[in-house]
């Protein structure tokens, strides 16, 4: 017998962290996918208000508590133009465990999950935790995840396919016309389409367009969260929606693992999306800005970059050693290989940070890119 369960053998610290951690406290991080603004007043004051009242000291339910849910069952009305039940919401530990709930319901092992390389790192480790086999399937030269690609990928071993719009790590943003494709695949082939829409807000170019606006079935669960479009990443409180026979398996997961999601978190998080939206609006606006920064400059060394329309990453093609060199002047990029085998030849780049940060690490890359040619 082994000491350790395959499954854990099987995956190992994400290439992220691993960038963050060997780079030193003082470095310029652009590794991270953490917004620099701070959470919304009204949602920490709804926290402050929850644990003065004694409101937040004992557990929710499983599912949350009943405003949060309601809340964000009014947001995809509103957004996606789908009616869903509170009840078809759970609360979860941010949308990492939202992801986790979807991938432990719906994928037996050895099934195949279908994913994006490169894609969110969480994908293929997730995937393997459950006991199923990753299937990652490289993107197009734009960065968006074409759904011809997706349906000849999918054998009688497929549970689920993953869909990311706006895209970690690549900004991309998917047209509706493939959002669409995602939707009809998923019906027809009774398989799982997970929507991880965690950067929803955040698109410069085009529209957001969920699966679960065009799908006829109940095939598509929804990922997102407050973490990005709130800058409440601490605070880890995310959701997961679905038809209600998913959300009671997903539920028998929570329970176990989580219980429920952190009381004050969910008063803050109820507070976020009912209140005054201007702090997204901001934010949205700034990071376009940093993104039209980091695109110019990139043009100027004669970086190739897919230009991303949305999130707050882009995905350059940089020379042997960018990396390294990167890291050894101070600045942590992280390596697109850490997304993926054909993220190879890239680098990601968060620009959620300050813009006079941005433009010193810009200065840095700009010098690597001239000695790396030299």
């Amino acid at each position: 017998m082994s000491e350790f369960s395959a499954r854990v053998e099987s995956i190992s610290i994400s290439g992220i962290r691993e960038v963050f951690e060997a780079a030193g406290e003082d470095a310029i991080n652009l590794g991270l996918g953490q917004p620099d603004f701070p959470a919304p007043d009204h949602a920490r004051q709804a926290a402050v208000d929850a644990i003065q009242a004694g409101e937040a000291d004992a557990y929710t339910s499983n599912r949350g508590i009943q405003p949060l849910r309601e809340a964000i069952a009014d947001k995809h009305a509103r957004d996606q133009n789908v009616a869903v039940d509170p009840d078809d919401v759970i609360a979860t530990a941010g949308g990492s465990e939202a992801l986790h709930l979807a991938l432990e319901a719906h994928v037996d092992a050895g099934e195949e999950v279908i994913f994006p390389d490169p894609g969110f790192v969480s994908y293929d480790a997730l995937t393997k935790v459950a006991g199923g086999t990753p299937k990652p399937v490289p993107l197009r030269d734009d960065l968006t995840l074409d759904p011809a690609a997706v349906e000849e990928a999918i054998t009688d071993d497929t549970a689920v396919f993953v869909v990311n719009s706006p895209g970690n790590p690549t900004g991309a943003v998917s047209p509706e016309e493939d959002i669409r494709e995602f939707a009809r695949i998923a019906d027809e082939h009774d398989v799982v389409c997970v929507s991880d829409e965690v950067y929803e807000p955040f698109v410069f170019e085009g529209e957001h367009h969920s699966p679960m606006t065009y799908a006829d079935t109940d095939s598509v669960v929804t990922v997102n969260g407050c973490s990005k479009t709130y800058s409440m990443t601490g605070w880890r409180l995310g959701w997961v929606t679905a038809s209600s026979r998913r959300v009671e398996r997903m539920l028998r997961v929570h329970q176990y693992v989580q219980a429920c999601a952190s009381a004050p978190a969910q008063y803050a998080a109820e507070a976020a999306l009912t209140g005054p939206q201007d702090v997204v609006d901001e934010m949205r606006a700034t990071f376009e800005e940093r993104r039209n920064l980091l695109l110019d400059r990139f043009e100027e060394m004669g970086v190739e970059v897919p230009t991303p329309k949305g999130a707050f990453y882009a995905m350059p093609k940089v020379p042997d050693g960018f990396v390294d060199a990167c890291i050894d002047r101070g600045v942590v990029v992280v390596p697109g290989d850490a997304f993926g085998d054909h993220g190879a030849g890239h680098a990601r780049i968060s620009y959620a940070n300050d813009t006079e940060t941005l433009r010193e690490a810009l200065d840095v890359m700009e010098s690597v890119v001239t000695d790396l040619r030299e």
